[in-house]
């Protein structure tokens, strides 16, 4: 069970970790198997996923933190509260930046991956 809000921004890039007890600041693992650090996820990168304003491209700590999602995992976990907080297409372009591969037709949540 999700406790917050923030939390589940980062579900997703991870954020970022649905199906287990979410507390901030401490390593997740979901019972799926995606694994991230939500305190890093939720410091580092939540700026750079919000469905607010426009694309920027993430943080050098950011890449750090998403370069250990998995994020075909993750995505399959993205629900439509999730998606009313956060933008997949900011999750995937910040994912794309730093380096991850997120194959096109991925679905997260309701989003389906385009083709690079």
């Amino acid at each position: 069970m999700i406790t917050s809000a923030k939390p589940c921004i980062l579900l997703l890039l991870a954020v970022l970790l649905v199906s287990g007890s979410v507390t901030p600041g401490k390593n997740i693992l979901v019972e799926a198997g995606c694994q991230s650090d939500i305190g890093n996820l939720i410091s580092k990168c939540e700026s750079y996923v919000q469905k607010t304003g426009p694309k920027i491209a993430p943080s050098e700590g950011c890449c750090g933190v998403v370069q250990g999602v998995d994020m075909p995992c993750v995505c399959g976990y993205v629900t439509k509260s999730i998606e009313s907080i956060i933008s997949m297409e900011k999750v995937v372009y910040v994912a794309r930046t730093c380096g991850k591969v997120v194959p096109s037709g991925t679905h997260c949540g309701s989003y389906v991956v385009p083709r690079t």
